[in-house]
Order: C-alpha cells, then structure tokens, then sequence
C-alpha cells in the first residue's frame, strides 16, 4: 500500500478503504475562500459495485492500492467471463461481466484494452479514447439539408446509438470516442 494526499487521486486510482477496494470515478479539489481546502471524491466498491462519495481535507492520507496495469486484446465471451490476452506473453485472462460493465458494447475481436489487476484479480478495465464501429441503420439522406444543420440518430455495431451527420450512410465506417458515444470522423480504412 502506498499513502497518497486527497489531492493527488485521480480518476481510474484505486483505494483502500476499510479493507474494500474503490475505483475512483471523479475526484475534485475545491479551494473556498474561507475554511480548509477539500477533496471530493466518487467512487465504487469494486467488490459489489456500490456507488459512494467521500469529502477529505486535501492534506489527508488515503491508502492507494497496488494495481497492475497491463495492456491486452480482446479474444471472446462466452458463459465464463470476458477473454483477453496478453499479447507479448499469450497469457490469457477471464474478466467477468460486472468489471466489464457498459464497455462491452465496444469489444470487438483484437480490440486492444488496459486491464487493471489487484492480487491477480482483474477490477477495471480502460478502452481506447477511440474506436471504429460501422454504421447498420440510419435515416435516409434528405435532399436540401445542408451538411452543418442537425445530426441524425443512427445504430451501429454492438447497438451503439451515435448522433451522425446527414451525408453518412449505412455501411459506413466512422470512428467514434468510447466516452460519450460522440461522433469524431469517417474512418480511413
């Protein structure tokens, strides 16, 4: 265990607390004009998924977990868990649904991740900031809209819904944040 101050956790740390391990979801320092300087910060409990929130002045110690962190690629999923491997070593990895969470619309086959592990435990899991999906349904072009009006909703692989512009089609590539499901461009492949 290493002791860090309040102020230096940021988001994707794991403490620990009482003897359970938290993610850390958002942490905030804020200075008022009167008073002591505080760390706001929210987390889960990687054990069942608890959501809690914690005030520290920004001076306190928190106990920082030891956490490995390694990248691999996605393999499959099957009744067991989510496999990855890593691809220096092939050592494989089963993560189960409940450390995936809402990223496993993303995981495609080789789609290259980071694993955080804690005494050979897998607890979290980071995407990419961008990947590319293919566009299955969208609505049809409308002839006289011009390029820099509105977005329109559409569904791509793993049923990721993503505001596009009018000119994209369906069968089209387009790279998108993992973050908020934003449109960034159309692929170059």
């Amino acid at each position: 265990m290493v002791k860090v101050i309040a102020s230096q956790l940021r988001k994707g740390n794991v403490v620990e607390i009482d003897g359970h391990l938290y993610v850390v979801l958002t942490a905030q320092n804020f200075h008022p004009g009167k008073g002591t300087p505080v760390t706001q910060v929210d987390m889960r409990r990687i054990s069942d998924g608890t959501k809690v929130s914690e005030r520290w002045k920004t001076t306190d110690g928190v106990e920082r977990a030891h956490v490995e962190e390694k990248e691999y690629d996605f393999l499959y999923d099957d009744g067991e868990g989510y496999h990855f491997m890593e691809p220096e070593t092939y050592e494989q990895i089963a993560v189960s649904e409940d450390v995936i969470g809402d990223a496993k619309v993303f995981l495609r086959d080789g789609l290259r991740v980071w694993i955080k592990t804690h005494n050979e435990n897998a607890i979290a899991i980071e995407l990419p900031q961008k990947v590319t999906v293919e566009v299955e349904e969208t609505e049809p072009v409308v002839k006289g809209q011009t390029a820099s009006s509105s977005y329109k909703p559409s569904t791509c692989t793993g049923g990721i819904r993503v505001m596009v512009p009018p000119h994209i089609d369906v069968g089209t590539r387009i790279v998108i944040t993992t973050e908020d499901n934003g449109y960034v461009e159309r692929a170059k492949d």
